[in-house]
């Protein structure tokens, strides 16, 4: 039997959305997030905050190609997209005056995806 990918109907927007992306600006890094994120569930990404915080300086942008938890401490302000977060990380990054965002919403706003770090 193949693989048929993902089956949250969000999930497989994003990833045609960031193929897009990719082809349009000739960037690898939004075809390199799409294949991330579509591996199987339990093969998915998951990052805490204390990881992001550790890898990244004040003013950073950041992708995690899966979920953002709320394990540990954030100390300075930092842009995360991801798929989705728990409440706790939206808090904590909210908190120091970063910003949680959708990865789409990051595409529109960088569509070159200049400067923006993966963090897996």
């Amino acid at each position: 039997m193949g693989r048929t990918g993902p089956t949250n109907y969000i999930l497989r927007k994003t990833i045609r959305e960031l193929r897009k992306a990719a082809k349009a600006n000739r960037v690898n890094i939004w075809r390199y997030v799409a294949e991330l994120l579509e591996k199987p569930a339990r093969r998915r990404i998951v990052v805490n905050v204390y990881k992001i915080n550790k890898y990244t300086v004040d003013g950073d942008v950041v992708v995690v190609p899966g979920k953002v938890l709320g394990i540990g401490k954030l100390d300075h302000k930092v842009t995360i997209a991801a798929i989705s977060f728990s409440k706790n990380a939206v808090e904590k990054i909210m908190s120091v005056g970063g910003r949680a965002i959708h990865v789409l919403e990051l595409v529109k706003e960088n569509p070159t995806g200049s400067r923006v770090k993966v963090i897996i």
